[in-house]
């Protein structure tokens, strides 16, 4: 008797922590979706090829887009990945084949306390080192700080996707003679090739809606520039300044640039998650 009581009770116990769960689950995926759907009826009327593709106008003056902003986004964030790369995936390599001992575990460390520091700090750094020396906002200091905000993702995930790939394959490839590090080069990093784009895109994706060290690195132009070494449209920071402004015109633009920065994340998120499962199924193959 005592124990089917106890029986009861777990299950009771059970059945109410499942329902608390999914009651937590659908309240956190109402939440994105009510995001979502405000930011698409408020933003969907301003997007058209003009938005897309015009610079902006001057108050009073109807139409202009965030076309600069587009293409300035896109350089700086080829210029951060184009540096994150190499640091990130060459410190994950190390730590995955010396993953042991006082550097390695100091490198994460401070990989961790990283992810964590502030984005406005970042941006500050990277003014007090390359802006203010300089005495000009520029591009490259924006992608600068960018990178310094994918390097703890793309370094942590990617240490992990190394060491996801089966021993054998590492002991197969020292069998034939070849060194740890060129097996780790030839036969380690192509088999966890997936599950390494799949951190680059993540890291893209956590600064491609960043705002705040953009406000002391690239400053933002109203043309259109493709020198890195001068201020450049973002279209995160146009988001910013027309939704602060007064102005109904701006303020319109400001949810439709909005809406292009959750469409990328969409993309860049979907496409990380393809890459995993492609990742996934080549570890189990």
């Amino acid at each position: 008797m005592i124990g089917t009581a106890r029986l009861h009770r777990r299950r009771v116990s059970a059945s109410l922590g499942t329902a608390v769960t999914l009651l937590c689950a659908l309240l956190c995926a109402g939440a994105l979706l009510v995001i979502l759907g405000y930011v698409v009826v408020q933003g969907i009327g301003s997007v058209n090829r003009a938005f897309l593709t015009q610079l902006p106008h001057p108050v009073g003056v109807p139409g202009g887009g965030v076309g600069n902003g587009i293409l300035g986004t896109v350089i700086i964030i080829a210029i951060a990945t184009a540096m994150a790369v190499p640091v990130g995936l060459l410190t994950a390599i190390y730590l995955a084949l010396f993953g042991r001992g006082t550097v390695p575990e100091t490198l994460r460390f401070l990989s961790d306390v990283l992810s964590g520091v502030p984005s406005i700090a970042i941006g500050l750094f990277a003014y007090t080192i390359l802006v203010a020396p300089l005495k000009h906002f520029s591009a490259f200091s924006a992608s600068f700080a960018f990178m310094m905000l994918m390097l703890p993702l793309l370094v942590r995930t990617s240490e992990q996707a190394i060491r996801s790939v089966p021993q054998t394959v590492r002991e197969g490839a020292l069998a034939l003679g070849m060194s740890n590090f060129r097996a780790t080069m030839r036969i380690v990093l192509p088999t966890a090739r997936p599950a390494i784009i799949t951190a680059l895109l993540l890291a893209i994706a956590r600064v491609t809606g960043e705002t705040a060290p953009l406000l002391f690195t690239a400053f933002g132009s109203q043309f259109w520039e493709t020198n890195p070494n001068r201020p450049m449209a973002v279209l995160a920071l146009q988001v910013f300044n027309y939704a602060i402004s007064p102005y109904a015109n701006w303020q319109a633009q400001a949810w439709g640039g909005a809406l292009l920065l959750i469409l990328a994340v969409l993309i860049l998120s979907l496409g990380a998650r393809y890459m995993l499962r492609q990742a996934s199924r080549r570890l189990e193959s």
